[in-house]
Parts: C-alpha cells; structure tokens; sequence
C-alpha cells in the first residue's frame, strides 16, 4: 500500500487527481463546522448533553459531527444513499425503470437524475424532521417560520453541495465519491474514539484492539477472495485472419458487492428508530424506538439480515448471468464441460450464489461482532460507532476499493510507458 502511493506521488496526472480529491474532502470538513443561520450553539450543545441517545450519536457518525452542530453538512450524504437504493429496489417493480437500466450509458444517466430528484425530497423532509425534533428538545429557541424555512433550505442545499462534490471526485478525483466522503465523516471522529479507548482499562484495551485488528483482517481476507473460473476460446476466422484460441479465467469475487451493502443497510436500519424519536416518546414511537435502538438484540439482528439480503440484491445488480453467457457465446468462449448459451448462464448463477452466501454471513459476522462486544462493554458510548463492525468494514473496504483504483491507473500508465 505504501509503495502504491509512493508510486502514485511520482505520476503528475495521478497526483493531481489525488489533490483535487482532498481539496473536496477539505471542502466538506470545513462546511461540517459551519453552522446555518438562525441556530443558537449553546442552548443545541446543552440540550444535546442532557438527552444525547446513541442513535444520534450513530447518525452523527454518518455526518461527521456535522448534526450535533447542526451545520451545513448537518444531513451528509445519507439523503443521497437513500435515494439511490429506493432507486435500485423500485428497478425490480418499474417496468420503465428497468428499461432505463438495460438501456446502457444514457439510460444510467436519466436514473442518475431522478435519484438527485428524489434525494432534494429527502433531505427537505429530514431537514424538516431534525428541525422539529430539536425543537422538541428545547434546543432551538426563538423558533419562527422565517427561522424554519432559512434552516431547511441550508441544510438542503448543503446536501446537494455535497452530492455534486462526490460526484467530482468520482468524475476527477480517485476512488468512488459518494463513498469517501463517509469514509472521510466516519475517520473524523477516530480522535475522539482512541482517547476514549485510552481511558479504558487494559483488559479492555487488550480486547477492543483485538477485535477491531481481527475484523480489519477479516475485510481484507473476504474483499480479495475469489473463485476463479476456467474461460477456454475457440479459433475462430475474423475476416481473412483466423485468432487463435486461449485459456484464461473468469474472477468472481467473495464480495462482488464490496462495502455498499453495509452502507445500504446502516442507512435503512436507523430509519424506524428515527422516525420513532421524531414521532414522540410515551406511545408506540417510542416502543420501536427501544427495540430498534443502535446496539439492541433487535437492532443487531436486523442489521445483519438486511447486510445478507443487500449482498444478494446488489451482486445481481452488478453481475448478470445471462448476459455475461452471451457474451462468451459471441466471443466464442465457453466454460470447460459447460455447454454454451443457457447452460453457462445457469451454471454462474448456480457459482454465485453459493459463493456469495458465505460470503453475505461472514460480512454480517465481522459487521455485527464489535456490536455484540460493546453492547456488554461499560462506557462504550465514546467509540462504539467509530470502532463498530460497520465503521470499520466501510473505512477498510472504501480504503481498499480506492488503492485498487490507483493501482489500475498505474497499470494503465505503465502500459502506456511500454508501448512507446
């Protein structure tokens, strides 16, 4: 990793791209510590002391410290995640949507715009509901409609701030944007989380680095694991010139979907105990929001369910069999002892799935287990977000995810280097 960076130094395009991505990163830290207009500090950070919860601890987690201090960034890119994977689930329900997405580039692109649509509708109803919520907490006074209305444009317009900044880097920086920027939000908070692991006894010390050493193994163990599968070609007569056949093999991934389904789950599991805080407390509001608290029996389970069944979904996003069949039927590839056409499609899809179920349980496993151990740990509160399975899994995988991308670069200009 190291003499990938190095390396990356020494590329000037490379270190550019590099540059421009924490010049972003810069960006959307300075505007988590702008407040927006109309907020009292004082009376928000008292109140937050009094009746702090570890769920908004969590989403403060997501937004980089930016909620407690209600600034610009206070929503963070989770309105923009939301959207994408309602976006992605109603694929499977909307014939029209699904025509948009086999519809290649273009089609992409008009999805892409309805999630930016819908993601402006969802930060105006959280903007809306946060408002509310504090208010509920005493925690802004001298509360008016003008004060109301200049807070939710703010916070709005800081979440699509955001989503065109990660979408630079995507286009011009390294690495996926959307995912470095809660990659950034989450590595914010890990001053705060070591000084409260210091303040703990050393047998919990002891065991906290352990397990935090062990799943950061863990991820890069199932990130890079792969089944390789056997691809013969056939010669075939390309206009008067007749290719010769080879062997070479088709990688499938452990972890086809790499860290997004923690990310999809972590933002769908904090949903009910949300809208349950919101809601009010004494009723059946509250009742969810005991059960769904971060760090519950319920909570843990449900997360874990909802990491295997995003693995699934989002591995048959990425990965088609059928297509990836006819692919190799055009090309005159086959499988070894597979018949061309439908058999091949049947048979990787038959691969898939018992590759990527162990794979689904053992990401839920290391996403789950810290979860377990703070949940009998005294004062865990300090680290129990930044040290959690889902913050770690999500900074090593989009750690590993963002190396692999400067690596290819560096293969590219290596082999631009050898052809000249």
């Amino acid at each position: 990793m190291l003499k990938t960076i190095l390396t990356s130094l020494r590329s000037p395009e490379l270190r550019k791209k590099l540059a421009f991505t924490a010049f972003i990163l810069l960006v959307y830290r300075f505007g988590s510590f702008v407040p927006v207009p109309g907020i009292d500090l004082e009376a928000l950070q008292a109140a937050i002391d009094e009746r702090g919860s570890r769920l908004l601890d969590f989403l403060n987690l997501f937004a980089g410290g930016a909620l407690t201090r209600f600034a610009v960034f206070a929503l963070g890119i989770m309105p923009y995640i939301t959207a994408s994977i309602i976006l992605q689930l109603m694929t499977v329900v909307i014939p029209r949507l699904e025509q948009l997405q086999k519809e290649g580039e273009s089609g992409q692109q008009k999805i892409t715009q309805y999630t930016r649509y819908f993601t402006v509708v969802l930060a105006l109803l959280q903007s809306l509901a946060y408002v509310l919520y504090f208010r509920s907490q005493d925690a802004l006074p001298d509360f008016t409609l003008g004060k109301l209305y200049l807070i939710v444009i703010s916070v709005t317009a800081g979440t699509v701030l955001l989503m065109w900044l990660g979408e630079l880097i995507t286009q011009r920086g390294v690495g996926n944007g959307i995912s470095l920027l809660i990659f950034a939000s989450i590595v914010a908070s890990v001053p705060d989380a070591i000084d409260g692991w210091l303040s703990l006894a050393p047998v919990s010390q002891v065991l906290i680095g352990a397990i935090a050493l062990a799943v950061v193994v863990g991820v890069v163990f199932i990130n890079e694991g792969q089944r390789r599968i056997p691809i013969q070609y056939a010669k075939r007569v390309v206009g008067r010139r007749m290719t010769s056949g080879g062997t070479t093999y088709m990688p499938l991934r452990v972890n086809m979907a790499g860290v997004i389904p923690v990310i999809f789950a972590s933002s769908v599991v904090i949903l009910p105990p949300t809208l349950a805080e919101l809601g009010g407390r004494g009723s059946f509001f509250q009742d969810v929001s005991d059960l769904l608290a971060p760090g519950s029996w319920y909570y843990i389970i449900f997360e874990a369910l909802l990491i295997v069944l995003f693995t699934y979904f989002y591995t048959a996003v990425q990965f088609n069999p059928v297509e990836q069949a006819d692919n190799l039927k055009k090309y005159g590839g086959f499988i070894p002892g597979v018949r061309p056409g439908r058999p091949t499609a049947v048979y990787l899809d038959r691969v898939l799935t018992r590759l990527t179920l162990p794979g689904a349980i053992y990401l839920a496993i290391i996403a789950e287990l810290p979860n377990i151990v703070f949940r009998y740990l005294p004062d865990s509160n300090a680290f129990f977000g930044v040290l959690g399975g889902t913050s770690i899994l999500i900074v090593v995988g989009v750690a590993l995810d963002t190396m692999r991308q400067m690596e290819a670069q560096l293969m590219m200009r290596s082999y631009e280097g050898f052809l000249k």
